[in-house]
């Protein structure tokens, strides 16, 4: 059995039933429990996240503002998921896979928000007086000392997925992407490693330089990084969606149509049956939003603000701009512009997957030069911001997992960190895009299983916070 027989067998037990039934019943237990918060508090969540943005935030020494928390966090759900994940999942699990990615979403909404409660509500100090939390952190200080186990199992999946989700996936398509797009002004990049390697190490240097700094320069970088790559990337997808909006009922038909007979749709190609459509879009979904990994929390508890409800909306804004807003653009201007190229039963299902086929659908109105400068662009922002954000992720449970030693221990990661960088640049993206799934599952089995532990003490303290009016202003 080669290596690659291995990622793809652990990546079929980590997404398999049991997995996609845990993720989505937890949200949805969530959801339930809590009166369904991401819809009925929607206004609340977008007041005090978005209607915020542009108002002065302080923060003290070892904190970020609550925008800066959130640009960390949301830096690292947008990422190459938005372009490359979205479009694999496609063309993998047929159309029907978006509508399963947006069913993630809406219950993943809840999943983040009650994450982002619990990280601010356990958080602790370090020895640099830095704020730090997340799930190995709630483990311990809200489970008790009988579930420490768990936590440091948590730890240890959150510093080894840092390295795929974080690292190798965000690289190889970065370098992808770049390579396409100077290949369409003419440039010879076929198999030109110097190239992807000569971009992995410019990364690779940004990185070390950015992280050095701790958290307070991650929130400073990302608070201007993310409006900027998510305002053009949005932008352009519009342009396509619109450019082509005589396919947006034959699209939307067999998102829906292909969510429950994915034969019917793309079958002919691929042989997809129903479980296949279902569990790439669930695990792309939360491969992109992140929702019920114990990821973005990290961050989170960085955060200045003491409030852990005003906090935790944040959470479910960012599922929301990720991926209902984001995703959803990649998808409807992925199919929507290959459709007015060659109209959907043209659309030759599993051929290819990633960049390249993005930047196909958005060739069609822009042409195949600027389509390619504008993916590129996308994705190396998109792509950069997720990466600083995961090594502040792996570094933090690389000092949790090392206590006492933390200091040299986290500074070795950094170091590895950097150099798998140089790594990732090179390797193949279906492999990359395999173990990337993998880390991802069992990352999540511990947080998911904490959340439902816990669940009680975020709906108490969902209900205080909604039944003062001191702390609703």
């Amino acid at each position: 059995m080669s290596f690659a027989d291995i990622v793809a067998a652990v990546d079929d037990f980590a997404w398999g039933p049991v997995m996609l039934v845990l993720l989505v019943g937890t949200g949805l237990y969530l959801s339930i429990r809590s009166g369904f918060i991401q819809f009925t508090k929607f206004g609340y969540t977008m007041r005090n996240t978005i209607g915020k943005m542009f108002k002065k935030q302080d923060a003290g020494k070892g904190e970020v503002t609550p925008f800066q928390a959130l640009t960390t966090a949301l830096a690292a759900t947008v990422g190459t998921g938005n372009i490359a994940g979205v479009t694999g999942a496609i063309f993998i699990g047929g159309p029907g896979a978006v509508f399963w990615l947006w069913i993630s979403a809406l219950v993943g909404m809840v999943t983040k928000y009650s994450e982002v409660v619990l990280a601010v509500k356990y958080r602790e100090r370090n020895e640099q007086g830095d704020w730090v939390g997340g799930p190995m952190y709630y483990i311990r200080n809200g489970l008790g000392k009988n579930w420490v186990w768990l936590a440091y199992v948590f730890a240890f999946f959150g510093m080894i997925a840092s390295f795929g989700i974080g690292n190798t996936t965000q690289v190889d398509s970065m370098a992808t992407a770049i390579s396409t797009a100077i290949g369409a002004f003419g440039g010879n990049v076929d198999g030109n490693t110097a190239l992807r390697i000569t971009i992995g190490v410019i990364v690779a240097v940004i990185t070390a330089v950015v992280i050095i700094g701790g958290i307070k320069r991650i929130g400073t970088v990302t608070e201007k990084l993310v409006p900027f790559m998510a305002v053009v990337y949005i932008v352009s997808a519009l342009i396509v969606v619109f450019g082509n909006i005589g396919q947006i009922g034959v699209v939307l038909g067999a998102i829906f149509k292909g969510a429950f007979s994915p034969r019917a749709i793309a079958g002919g190609a691929l042989g997809v049956g129903i479980m296949t459509t279902i569990q790439k879009g669930i695990a792309r979904g939360v491969f992109s939003n992140e929702a019920g990994l114990g990821s973005a929390p990290i961050a989170h508890a960085a955060t200045s603000e003491t409030n852990p409800v005003k906090q935790g909306v944040y959470g479910i804004f960012e599922v929301f701009m990720d991926s209902i807003v984001i995703c959803t653009l990649t998808a409807l201007a992925l199919l929507m512009g290959l459709a007015g190229q060659v109209g959907i039963d043209g659309i030759e299902w599993g051929v290819g997957h990633g960049s390249e086929m993005v930047i196909q659908a958005f060739s069609g109105i822009f042409g195949g030069r600027i389509a390619g400068v504008i993916i590129a662009l996308g994705l190396t922002c998109f792509a950069l911001s997720t990466v600083l954000s995961w090594s502040l992720y792996g570094a933090r449970c690389c000092e949790f997992l090392f206590g006492r030693a933390a200091k040299t221990a986290t500074l070795v990661y950094k170091i590895l960190f950097c150099v798998v960088l140089v790594i990732g640049s090179m390797l193949g993206l279906d492999i990359v895009w395999n173990i990337g799934d993998a880390l991802n599952g069992l990352m999540a089995i511990p947080n998911l299983i904490a959340l439902l532990a816990l669940s009680g003490t975020v709906i108490a303290i969902t209900k205080e916070h909604f039944g003062n009016k001191d702390t609703l202003e």
